[in-house]
């Protein structure tokens, strides 16, 4: 259990240093794909992925903390290799992203699997705010970031417009996120969906899509809901 808990550790140093050490990256390219398209369906606003801030940074509390004092913990442990797997594919993948939009989305969906994994292989009566809370961010912002490869993709390769993937992607990431939500009542997965489905609204409006703005809030305003309800339900944290 020690070694993995190193392990993790050193993934979540990498994958926190990884931006400084690949190319600036603002979504796929629509020059590398067959179809052109005016707009990137379900692309968040800029200032949306700010959020990689506080995830990188939990993350490595999480990891830290995990060596330190819970190193042998088998609740902890649950959730190392698939954290881990998440983690050491996230080094990478800007740079993956940047070469080839095909290989960058079949990576962000390893990167989810692994991040929901985790994050439901742990309780939340245990140092919740330094288990399941961080894991819980990573996957939810995640569950939105996979569907937004995957729309744009889509587009990108003429499987329907990027029209048509705006709402397809909103629909597919809350066909992810409800069920989560409903069965792991921890709020700040559902907060990582609607920050996520604020930026998607906001780059909508600004771009003069009020149909798909309205429904990516609509979507904000669901998972608001399932949030709350998440937030009475779940249970007292406590760190030994």
């Amino acid at each position: 259990m020690r070694a993995k808990a190193v392990l993790v550790l050193a993934a979540a140093i990498l994958f926190a240093l990884s931006p400084a050490f690949a190319p600036r990256f603002e979504g796929f390219d629509p020059a590398q794909m067959p179809v052109a398209f005016a707009f990137p369906p379900v692309q968040p606003a800029g200032y949306a992925f700010a959020l990689w801030g506080p995830i990188f940074l939990w993350l490595a509390l999480h990891a830290g903390f995990g060596l330190l004092r819970r190193a042998e913990d088998p609740v902890w442990d649950r959730a190392r290799w698939p954290l881990l797997v998440a983690m050491a594919v996230g080094v990478p993948w800007l740079a993956i992203a940047s070469a080839s939009p095909v290989l960058g989305t079949v990576t962000i969906w390893i990167m989810l699997g692994g991040a929901l994994w985790a994050f439901r292989a742990v309780p939340q009566d245990r140092d919740r705010w330094l288990l399941s809370a961080p894991l819980a961010l990573f996957a939810g912002w995640l569950t939105a970031a996979s569907w937004v490869a995957l729309a744009t993709l889509a587009a990108g390769y003429g499987a329907g417009t990027a029209g048509l993937w705006s709402f397809l992607g909103l629909l597919g990431a809350l066909a992810v996120a409800v069920p989560v939500q409903m069965s792991r009542p921890e709020p700040v997965y559902g907060a990582a969906l609607i920050w996520a489905l604020i930026g998607v609204a906001v780059a909508a409006f600004s771009g003069g899509r009020t149909a798909q703005g309205i429904a990516a809030l609509a979507g904000a305003a669901a998972m608001l809901a399932l949030a709350a309800r998440a937030m009475r339900t779940a249970k007292r944290p406590h760190i030994a």
